[in-house]
């Protein structure tokens, strides 16, 4: 039976090609601890031709963890309210080429889809650090006059600005994820888009990457740091296509699949494969961690 199912897309070879997404031990890094007995795992499931698939039974998922098949004891496939955090990218990059302007429309499309009211989001902005525009809130209109507000200017710590902000988001429960908007260049993190990845993913937080008016094209380092964590990287470069992205993203996120399962006993990275009874392409994070675990930089 097991070979009815289709394995999730990507993650295996990009621990093949990039190694595990963690590093040496190191103490100055950010200390993530898990003492749940469970582990929530959202899921994205995808048809063919990209769009998601609604109102799969748990029946139709398994779950492996290193290569262990785990019980499913929890399962949600209901709608209900999402939170996001927009990372806007503030640095000086953004002012050539109208990047910034792309970018904050994209930040607009993406409200628009959501429910005011019922979903929330945050708005912060980063160049070399990162700071709180708008938190978060149900009133969009209070995030739409943060982005006006918005100046580029200074170097660009893209994958610092992602690890901060997920941290900020590991709280919030339910449906949510990182949406960054940017032009994908990085001129002075600390970590390095494996560690980033592995820090999201642990914690469950997909990250989406759009990237605005760029010769950036998935494969890259933004590409693997979204499919590690459970995101996707999209190239962005006009109005059409800044409104498809948008609401594809929100769709996949308020569709999400949630499969619970009992955490293993044993201490450190624990993989994560999801598996589907559909011919498709599922989308989740990599891996989880139980007891102490650090990030080298």
């Amino acid at each position: 039976m097991a070979d009815k199912f289709c394995h999730l897309v990507a993650t295996a070879a990009l621990m093949v090609a990039f190694g595990s997404p963690f590093g040496i031990v190191a103490s100055q890094q950010p200390v993530f601890r898990s003492s749940a007995e469970r582990v929530t795992v959202a899921v994205v499931v995808r048809d063919k031709a990209g769009r998601p698939i609604h109102g799969l039974a748990a029946s139709e998922f398994k779950v492996t963890d290193d290569g262990q098949f785990r019980e499913i004891l929890d399962f949600r496939n209901d709608v209900s309210p999402i939170s996001v955090a927009l990372l806007l990218d503030s640095s000086g990059s953004m002012h050539i080429g109208g990047k910034l302007e792309r970018a904050s429309e994209v930040g607009h499309f993406l409200l628009a889809s959501m429910r005011e009211g019922a979903d929330e989001a945050a708005l912060f902005v980063f160049d070399k650090a990162v700071r709180t525009a708008q938190p978060f809130t149900g009133e969009f209109d209070k995030v739409r006059t943060s982005f006006a507000s918005v100046t580029p200017w200074g170097t660009t710590s893209l994958y610092d600005a992602i690890a901060a902000t997920a941290q900020q988001l590991s709280e919030r429960p339910g449906r949510r994820a990182i949406i960054v908007l940017t032009d994908g260049v990085d001129t002075s993190s600390q970590m390095t888009p494996q560690e980033v990845s592995g820090i999201a993913s642990a914690i469950d937080m997909p990250v989406y990457v759009v990237a605005v008016e760029t010769s950036i094209t998935a494969g890259g380092d933004l590409t693997n740091l979204a499919q590690w964590s459970g995101g996707m990287f999209y190239g962005v470069s006009s109005t059409s296509e800044g409104s498809v992205v948008s609401r594809q993203i929100v769709d996949e996120l308020r569709h999400q699949y949630l499969i619970a399962f009992e955490s293993s006993p044993s201490a450190g990275w624990h993989r994560i494969e999801v598996r589907s009874r559909q011919r498709a392409t599922l989308q989740a994070r990599s891996g989880y961690w139980v007891g102490r675990s650090t990030i080298d930089r």
